[in-house]
């Protein structure tokens, strides 16, 4: 049974809704977001990612971050301007990349369900990603960008679904990315509410910081009020749940900064101890089990041999990024920690194999790897399983946009 409210959001005017609406705030940093948002007042990075308005030499993290953030802010909600809702509502919030089509429901989720693991999470957060965020809504008392759900399909909620976008929706434009974002407001609530408490549980695909932060404000602000009761709007998080059949996940793929002092030659013979190889293999690997590397200019395809592979049914233990970790990042190139080593970098699956290249090409890295994608059927048994996958697993693919809907807390 999962708990659904209406919220009373705060929004652009339809007409300025293409430029405010900004990618997350977590996939940009800070150059990508100030050429982001040049010449353009209104995109929420200047309150997502407020420290592009501010000098380099000021710390991300600074008092003067925060409050550029509450000034940029209110600039916003005056000169755009943005509105507050008549009434609380739901919303249907429908993304289209390409062929790929998927409409999931805005609302605000239970934070004490979340507290509770009744909202599934897979993967661990940082302490100093959750402060910064935890700050940001307590500054702007308000949550600003929806942690992205999954649940498992349910055909009452998309037959509801499907009846909310016969209206004229609330907004309807392509961004930059040739990414389609449209958004309808459901004409009634209630059938949607009651619908929600067929779902057994709730899945959080993307977003852990966002959510593991409206969480934190939400014990600041019960401190902070003698008259608490648990109705108040920080009691509840901003998100979008799509049915887990509609989603798709790209690959996260890896590039290591150096060979760990071994030649090309030298790495390649430790890599055949524990995987076949061949040459010459296309760049995107096309079936789990397997994955590709880039070296010295050539792709090479590896399949794990047969003596390395787990023989329990772990979830966690048989996904590819934790067979590549165990297997070749950890005992040959030295990586144990990835989420601390500095040597190991990331690149997200809608930059494609050509960006590996390109960073082996240039220098900016010895040696990448090229990953099929974790499913969500991996998603949905690792949190079910209570596990938690290795940090950069899923790469989710369109992103949701920031500033669209805004849950004052």
């Amino acid at each position: 049974m999962v708990a659904v409210y209406p919220f009373r959001a705060l929004r652009p005017v339809r007409e300025r809704a293409a430029q405010v609406a900004a990618v997350p705030y977590d996939v940009v940093d800070t150059a990508e977001a100030r050429a982001l948002a040049a010449d353009n007042p209104l995109s929420f990075l200047h309150v997502s990612r407020p420290e592009i308005d501010l000098p380099d030499e000021v710390g991300i993290y600074s008092d003067a971050v925060y409050e550029k953030a509450r000034e940029n802010f209110q600039r916003l909600i005056a000169q755009c301007p943005l509105i507050t809702e008549d009434e609380p509502s739901l919303y249907i919030y429908r993304l289209r990349m390409g062929h790929h089509v998927q409409t999931g429901i805005a609302a605000c989720f239970s934070i004490d369900e979340y507290d509770a693991d009744l909202i599934r999470k897979h993967e661990k957060t940082r302490r100093d990603k959750e402060d910064d965020r935890t700050r940001h809504i307590l500054a702007l008392r308000a949550q600003t960008g929806p942690v992205f759900l999954v649940y498992r399909p349910h055909e009452r909620l998309d037959e509801l679904v499907h009846n909310a976008t016969a209206s004229v929706p609330l907004y309807d434009f392509t961004a930059p990315d040739d990414v389609q974002h449209t958004m309808w407001r459901a004409p009634v609530a209630a059938p949607i509410v009651e619908a929600f408490r067929e779902v057994p549980a709730l899945y959080i695909a993307d977003g852990h910081h966002r959510a593991a932060s409206a969480s934190r404000a939400r014990v600041a602000l019960r401190e902070q009020n003698p008259h608490h009761v648990g109705d108040e709007e920080y009691n509840r998080f901003l998100a979008v749940a799509f049915p887990a059949d509609q989603v798709q996940i790209l690959a996260y793929n890896r590039i290591v900064r150096d060979l760990g002092n071994r030649t090309p030659g030298e790495f390649l013979n430790e890599v055949a101890r524990r995987f076949h190889l061949t040459t010459d293999a296309t760049p995107a690997p096309p079936a789990r089990g397997e994955w590709r590397m880039f070296l010295d200019g050539r792709w090479y395809g590896l399949v794990l041999k047969d003596e390395f592979k787990p023989q329990a049914s772990d979830p966690v233990a048989n996904l590819d990024v934790s067979l590549l970790q165990e297997n070749l990042l950890d005992p040959i190139l030295g990586i144990k920690d990835v989420r601390t080593d500095k040597r190991i970098d990331f690149v997200g699956g809608a930059r494609g194999t050509a960006e590996l290249e390109r960073l082996v090409r240039e220098g900016k890295a010895a040696v990448a790897f090229s990953l099929y994608p974790t499913t969500v059927d991996d998603l949905l048994r690792v949190s079910d399983a209570g596990g938690i996958m290795p940090p950069k697993s899923t790469w989710f693919e369109p992103k949701l946009r920031d500033g669209l809907l805004i849950h004052r807390i």
